[in-house]
């Protein structure tokens, strides 16, 4: 990961979808616009999951990384 910084973290491990991304959802409202949430997933479905909700949510996918088991996404809040 670089220099950004994280204001929130969001451990959905061990969960399957639709459960990572209904809290990542509701976590970006934690949030305020511009801050970084970081997503931390098992579930293998995650990285297409996230990229279609970045795209439909219009929140920055600012990184995703595929750690073996686990998945890290780092999320812009944009609005």
């Amino acid at each position: 990961m670089n220099d950004l910084k994280v204001v929130k973290t969001l451990d959905c491990s061990g969960t399957l979808c639709p459960i990572p991304i209904v809290k990542t959802k509701k976590a970006i409202t934690e949030i305020e616009v511009g801050e970084i949430l970081e997503m931390i997933s098992t579930d293998s479905g995650a990285m297409p999951d996230m990229e279609a909700w970045a795209r439909q949510t219009q929140h920055e996918l600012l990184e995703s990384h595929d750690e073996g088991e686990t998945f890290r996404f780092l999320i812009r809040k944009t609005h």
